[in-house]
């Protein structure tokens, strides 16, 4: 019964395929993606604009705003909690009483 069952859900798998076959068979054209920038102003605008004109260029300002970002936020929390009696500048993350 388990066979019969398992060869019954691939060849329906299989079944489900053969459209996207056929549809695959036809001439690919290329897909074009931008950012819609008709609403936007500022900075989101300026990145909008990079990420249509300059992939690569836009991909370094993700990359760097990413570490700033991310190194604020690891200071700031690093603030709170030592704020909160929790100092984690030793390592090994101590209570201090």
């Amino acid at each position: 019964m388990r066979r019969r069952f398992r060869i019954g859900a691939l060849a329906g798998a299989l079944a489900a395929l053969l459209p996207g076959f056929a549809h695959a068979a036809e001439e690919a054209t290329d897909l074009v993606v931008v950012a819609d920038t008709r609403v936007l102003s500022g900075f989101s605008l300026y990145l909008a604009n990079l990420y249509n004109e300059n992939v690569w260029m836009f991909a370094i300002w993700a990359v760097v705003l990413t570490a700033l970002l991310g190194g604020f936020l690891g200071l700031t929390m690093d603030a709170i909690m030592s704020r909160i009696g929790l100092d984690l500048s030793q390592g090994g993350g101590h209570v201090e009483h």
